[in-house]
């Protein structure tokens, strides 16, 4: 036999299966590249010997053929097979003789280009070739496959070379089909959902805030759950993909629960699993939805239900083409967050406090993320501004109604993450000013910021305010806010209507807080008795003055406030409602 030619590159017609080069093709597309090279026994291929990390494997060794002949023998006649490899081609031409569609899983471009499989499945009206590196779209094609062939059992024939080569891609496809060769995988897929009165809760951990929260108060109220860690994991990735699919089977979930659609890829591909899995998904927003749903594709929007921290979300989301959307505010843990916790440091103590960022790393990021003209660099500043007067909770819709001349400037952005991080842009620069000012109006009374280093950018270095930075949120704040006289709060314009987390935070730890005025706070709290809020930043310096001196009061609005978060506003509370939500739409 002459000496392989190693080869980079390989032409879109390969050879058919009676006709073989003695040829070396060098992958080039995984992460441990290989040397896929022919082994030549009576004319014909025989074998491919692989070449990897300086060792040598066999696609099959001895009698490869033969082997594949009685894979081949082994799929009964009212079952589809489904090759996980196509090997040297054998299996898939003894298959096709009998009749019988066929699908083949296989991106091996190295190995195809010596069998020429790809070649024959092509030509076949009953085979299917899977070559997409997705396996969440490699394994819906296979569902949809199924359905056009009359729903019958799957059966898979796994050739052992190729989970060695890829496991994350083959070996999770493979243990999926596995259990679909064992069962009837969309039978037991598709179970009723909330039959029982505990139901069983899938949840995609993306170690995001609110997530311990979840966490914590599922177990404090015995909930059985799973978690799917989203740690290091991409987006609709293989072991992702794989966790999920057992996790249906093994587990049977009632339904996925996630935290700002952490999970979901832009393309709908993992929405439209689960909508083929018939596993309900619970989505809830603690952020501004249109930043992250911003140009996303989310088929089987009737198998999703999303939870919003602002009302204001509701209808924007429902024309957005999903049914089922409800207000699910923020709350707080009372565990976490509660009075006469040891450990606070004494230096923390202070007359008037403020816990927030400057946002001038946001707005930096964001406008380097966003490529704009020199002439809308120039601009932002201003159109920010009259973002943040306008009330408008979006900024497309205030431009699209404002501001034409921009809003047809970024749709003339070149992609939608220049676009998004345009609309961010507009967002925290509108939340940095207004923050800005309203801690401007602390500064007679020496408060103490805690925050990013941005504060010394933005606030005078004449000695009228103390600096701090970041504090943990879990281990130091529960601490820290019960030593400041004022914890006092504003925030963020994309929430122009709601209230944020440190609203149920500080009184719960027996705080007091005064804040801006949200006109959600109204459903919330009695705002004669149990909040303090201003509604300009004029009022600021009055209310300070006042509070500051009197200690009763704000201990007696502080007590109440408490009272109120203990009965309504923790978070075993919103998952409880969370829970009879989903319970009501899909039991």
């Amino acid at each position: 036999m002459a000496a392989p030619i190693r080869c980079g590159h390989f032409s879109s017609g390969k050879p058919r299966l009676a006709s073989h080069r003695a040829i070396a093709v060098q992958n080039k597309t995984m992460t441990t590249a290989y040397a896929a090279e022919p082994v030549i026994a009576d004319g014909r291929l025989a074998d491919v010997r692989i070449r990897i990390r300086g060792k040598t494997w066999h696609l099959w060794g001895r009698s490869g053929l033969a082997r594949e002949t009685e894979l081949a023998a082994g799929v009964p006649d009212g079952e589809l097979p489904v090759l996980v490899g196509s090997g040297l081609g054998r299996c898939l031409e003894t298959l096709l003789e009998r009749g019988l569609p066929v699908a083949v899983i296989d991106r091996e471009a190295p190995i195809l280009a010596l069998t020429g499989a790809d070649g024959l499945a092509a030509g076949q009206k009953n085979a299917l070739l899977i070559d997409d590196p997705d396996p969440a779209a490699a394994f819906k094609r296979i569902a949809d496959w199924q359905q056009t062939n009359s729903g019958k059992p799957l059966h898979p024939v796994v050739i052992p070379l190729y989970p060695r080569l890829d496991r994350n891609f083959y070996g999770a496809l493979a243990e999926a089909l596995k259990t679909a060769g064992q069962t009837d995988f969309w039978s037991m897929a598709r179970y009723p959902k909330f039959r029982s009165t505990d139901p069983k809760i899938l949840f995609f951990d993306s170690s995001y805030f609110l997530c311990r929260e979840i966490l914590a108060a599922l177990d404090r109220a015995g909930t059985q759950y799973r978690t799917i860690p989203l740690d290091g994991r991409e987006i609709g990735s293989n072991d992702f993909i794989e966790a999920l699919l057992k996790a249906v089977v093994d587990f049977r979930p009632d339904f996925a629960l996630t935290v700002n659609h952490f999970g979901l890829d832009r393309e709908g591909k993992l929405a439209g699993l689960l909508d083929e899995l018939s596993l309900p998904l619970a989505s809830w927003f603690v952020d501004n939805p249109h930043l992250i749903l911003f140009d996303y594709a989310h088929p089987g929007t009737g198998n999703t239900v999303l939870f919003t921290f602002d009302a204001d979300n509701v209808a924007p989301l429902r024309e957005k083409g999903f049914p089922h959307v409800h207000h699910l505010p923020l709350a707080t843990d009372p565990e976490r967050f509660r009075p006469g916790l040891p450990g606070g440091d004494p230096a923390w103590a202070c007359p008037v406090s403020f816990v927030g960022n400057s946002m001038t790393g946001p707005v930096a990021r964001s406008l380097g993320q966003s490529g704009l003209p020199d002439r809308l660099r120039r601009e932002y500043p201003a159109v920010a501004r009259a973002f943040g007067d306008s009330g408008e909770t979006r900024v497309d819709r205030f431009l699209a109604r404002s501001r034409r001349d921009w809003n047809r400037a970024v749709a003339d952005l070149p992609d939608r993450e220049s676009r998004l991080a345009c609309e961010a842009l507009l967002t925290w620069e509108a939340t940095r000013q207004y923050r800005l000012a309203c801690v401007r109006e602390t500064l007679p009374y020496s408060p103490l910021i805690v925050g990013d280093a941005g504060w010394a950018d933005i606030l005078p270095g004449d000695g009228s305010w103390r600096h701090l930075p970041p504090l943990d949120y879990y281990e130091d704040l529960p601490r820290f806010y019960p030593l400041t006289g004022i914890n006092f709060n504003c925030t963020s314009r994309q929430m122009p209507g709601a209230v944020n987390q440190r609203v149920f935070d500080v009184p719960a730890c027996g705080g007091f807080l005064v804040t801006d005025y949200r006109v959600q706070m109204e459903d919330l709290f009695d705002l004669d008795s149990e909040a303090v809020a201003y509604r300009e930043t004029g009022e600021i310096p009055h209310l300070l003055e006042r509070f500051i001196n009197a200690p009763a009061e704000r201990d007696a609005i502080a007590r109440k406030a408490r009272k109120r978060i203990l009965a309504e506003h923790t978070y075993a509370a919103r998952l409880a409602r969370l829970v009879e939500t989903m319970r009501a739409t899909f039991a």
